[in-house]
């Protein structure tokens, strides 16, 4: 009788994920000479000039990256210069195709069109779900100055661990969109 109330079996623990402490939001003004861009962006953030383009030599040396090591993001940004070599419909059609390679493993791609006070504009693009990139967009002045970015990041894409970072740093994207401005 005394061994049937013994409690030897096994209890699973519910499922977690680790609490993100996310930074303050400030930023600093990105203003390089030679650069044809400025913006601001997020003091957590490290400015990396991007010399690779996959296995390749980037195109030119405007390519940065901004990297956010805390939260194990990275914003790929490059730039091309508007010509007949690289005309604005063929540079739209490439990031609608880069940013709808996504729809592979994305439950939606919301695309909004952005206008600033800058002379920038674009598109804006919102992945949802498990995709590798959640928010992509590209900005122009429609003449001269071509930008892309991208947000990815260093870990296996799960929306449920990420969503709460990818909203944070949502925010910073729209903010570096707002303040970016063409030199030149």
């Amino acid at each position: 009788m005394l061994q049937s109330c013994r409690e030897d079996s096994y209890t699973p623990k519910p499922r977690g994920f680790f609490t993100t402490y996310f930074p303050e939001k400030k930023y600093q003004l990105f203003d390089k000479p030679d650069y044809p861009y400025q913006f601001e962006f997020p003091t957590y953030g490290k400015i990396e000039k991007d010399s690779m383009f996959f296995e390749s030599k980037a195109e030119n040396p405007w390519w940065i990256n901004i990297n956010f090591p805390e939260l194990e993001g990275k914003i790929y940004v490059s730039y091309k210069q508007i010509s007949a070599q690289q005309t604005l419909s063929e540079l739209i059609e490439d990031t609608y195709k880069m940013s709808h390679y996504h729809s592979k493993r994305a439950d939606y791609i919301n695309d909004s069109v952005f206008h600033t006070a800058n002379n920038v504009h674009g598109l804006f693009y919102d992945v949802g779900g498990n995709s590798a990139s959640a928010y992509q967009f590209m900005a122009t002045d429609s003449t001269k100055h071509f930008l892309r970015g991208a947000l990815y990041f260093d870990v296996t894409p799960n929306v449920d661990s990420l969503k709460p970072i990818q909203q944070f740093l949502k925010e910073d994207i729209k903010y570096f969109i707002k303040t970016l401005k063409w030199k030149k």
